[in-house]
């Protein structure tokens, strides 16, 4: 080989090992990078889908209230056809205080079967493995 001659590329059939491991390793690289952007575009999307979806349940929510409402409004309305308008109102009242106080107590009692938050099964049944093995080794000392 003269000084003047560059030396000529190796067909890709005869590259080194060490070039192979190299374009490995770059195309992993670009493999990675390309799945998380398709990752990163995919949340985004998903992500605005969720924001529409909860404003719609949120808007379904405001509007149950205001038909909550006028039911309520339609029973005084009815009430006002046999009873006084006060008396009709007093019992719509006494009976919506009623149900959110049952609500309120079901609730409460559901909140008390929650708490603490601990895994008190999982706690009972370690426990239990603790003492197994102390048991065991207690034998094992004594034999």
């Amino acid at each position: 080989m003269t000084a003047n001659q560059t030396p000529q590329p190796r067909p890709a059939d005869s590259a080194s090992t060490a070039d192979l491991v190299s374009q490995a390793a770059a195309q992993i690289s670009t493999l990675v990078r390309d799945e998380l952007t398709l990752a990163k575009l995919e949340l985004t999307e998903k992500g605005k889908r969720a924001g529409v979806g909860g404003g719609l349940f949120g808007g379904a929510a405001v509007l149950g209230l205001y038909g909550l409402g006028l039911l309520l409004a339609l029973a005084v309305v009815l009430l006002n056809l046999a009873w006084p308008l006060w008396l009709a109102l007093l019992v719509v009242m006494v009976v919506v205080f009623a149900a959110a106080g049952v609500a309120a107590l079901l609730g409460k009692k559901k909140l008390a079967a929650a708490t603490p938050p601990v895994p008190s099964d999982a706690i009972a049944g370690v426990e239990a493995d603790v003492q197994t093995i102390k048991t065991a080794a207690q034998r094992g000392r004594h034999v």
